[in-house]
C-alpha cells in the first residue's frame, strides 16, 4: 500500500499547524504585572509586550512614569503609546510610585519615606534588558507632572543608562543635589496657564520647592549640551479649535545632541493629546493641537546612547 499521499499530508498538516501556533504567539500583544525587591522594598510595574518581539528583537524601551496620585494601570492608558508599541516594536514599563508617588527630591510622600526611586529605575532598566533582551542603547523615560519631575532627575543623576527623556507638566526644582551637568538629549512640554506647575517658576504648592521655568530649563540643558544659544522657534498650525496653540522651540548642536521645547499656549496641567481627566477649574484646558505621544515617540527614536 503506497502511504506517501498520507505522509506528506501529515508533513503538510504539522507544517501548518506550526504556523498557526508562531502565529497565534506572535500576533498577541502581553501585559505583566511584575515585581522586583528593591532595599528590602516590594516594588511592582507594568510591562507591555507588543506582537512580534523576540529574543533577537533587541527593542526599544519607553519606562512611563505617572504623576502624583497616580497609578501604574492608570498611565498605561493615559500617556497611551501602546498602539505606537504595536506598530514600532517597543517595549513600555510603567513603574508604580511609593503611596502612588515618586522621591524626586521635593516633599512628596516617598521622599518622607527617604525611598530611592534613582535605584529602583536602574535596577528596573537591567531587569528588562536581562528578561526581554531590550536594547540597553535605547532605554528612554517620561512622565507627567511628579513623574515628570522624576524624569528630571533621572536624566541627571542616571544619564548613562537613558538615551532621552521626555518631561510633561514639569520642570526641576532649584534647590536639589542634582543638576544638569552631564550631556542629555531631552523635551519639555508645558502648558503656560498650568494651575500645579507654574510655567514662568517660582514657589510649588503640594509637594512645595521653587523651580525652573519652562525656559530656564530649556536653556539649562541647553548649555550643559553645548547647543547654539538661539533655538529655531516654530508656530505649530492649529488643527483642532480648542483655545490652545503650540510653539516649538528646538536648540541643536553638531553632535546631534538636541533639546526641545514645547509650549502649550493657554494649556493647563495635561498631557496633550490625551483626556480631559479633572474639570478644567482644577487643571486647566486640554490640548488637541499636539499629540504627546507621537511627538515623544517620534523625538526618542532619533536618539541612541553610546554603550560600551
Amino acid at each position: 500500500m503506497d502511504f506517501s499521499p498520507f505522509i506528506l499530508n501529515m508533513k503538510t498538516l504539522t507544517f501548518l499547524t506550526l504556523i498557526l501556533v508562531f502565529m497565534s504567539a506572535d500576533t498577541s500583544a502581553q501585559q505583566k504585572n511584575e515585581s522586583m525587591i528593591v532595599d528590602h522594598m516590594r516594588r511592582e510595574f507594568i510591562t507591555y509586550l507588543p506582537p512580534g518581539i523576540n529574543n533577537t528583537n533587541k527593542p526599544p524601551v519607553i519606562i512611563s512614569l505617572h504623576g502624583r496620585l497616580g497609578t501604574a494601570s492608570g498611565q498605561l492608558k493615559f500617556a497611551d503609546f501602546r498602539p505606537l508599541a504595536d506598530r514600532d516594536k517597543f517595549i513600555i514599563v510603567c513603574p508604580q510610585g511609593i503611596e502612588r508617588s515618586w522621591n524626586d527630591g521635593r516633599g512628596t510622600p516617598a521622599n518622607s519615606r527617604g525611598v530611592n526611586d534613582v535605584k529602583f529605575i536602574d535596577e528596573l532598566i537591567t531587569y528588562i534588558i536581562n528578561t526581554y533582551h531590550a536594547d540597553p542603547s535605547r532605554i528612554y523615560i517620561t512622565g507627567m507632572s511628579n513623574g515628570g519631575f522624576m524624569s528630571s532627575r533621572l536624566a541627571c543623576e542616571l544619564n548613562n543608562r537613558i538615551a532621552a527623556v521626555a518631561i510633561v507638566a514639569a520642570s526641576m526644582d532649584q534647590d536639589m543635589g542634582y543638576q544638569p551637568t552631564q550631556p542629555m538629549t531631552v523635551m519639555y512640554i508645558q502648558g503656560t496657564k498650568d494651575p500645579l506647575v507654574p510655567f514662568a517658576g517660582g514657589k510649588m504648592k503640594g509637594a512645595g520647592g521653587v523651580i525652573y521655568s519652562h525656559e530656564d530649563m530649556l536653556k539649562k540643558w541647553a548649555a550643559v549640551d553645548h547647543c547654539d544659544s538661539k533655538p529655531v522657534i516654530t508656530n505649530l498650525p492649529v488643527m483642532v479649535n480648542d483655545g490652545t496653540s503650540v510653539v516649538k522651540e528646538e536648540y541643536t548642536n553638531s553632535y546631534g545632541l538636541k533639546v526641545i521645547g514645547f509650549t502649550i499656549v493657554d494649556g493647563g496641567h495635561i498631557w496633550p493629546g490625551g483626556t480631559q481627566y479633572l474639570p478644567k477649574f482644577m487643571i486647566g484646558s486640554l490640548s488637541k493641537n499636539l499629540n504627546a505621544c507621537d511627538e515623544i515617540w517620534k523625538f526618542f527614536k532619533e536618539n541612541k546612547l553610546s554603550v560600551n
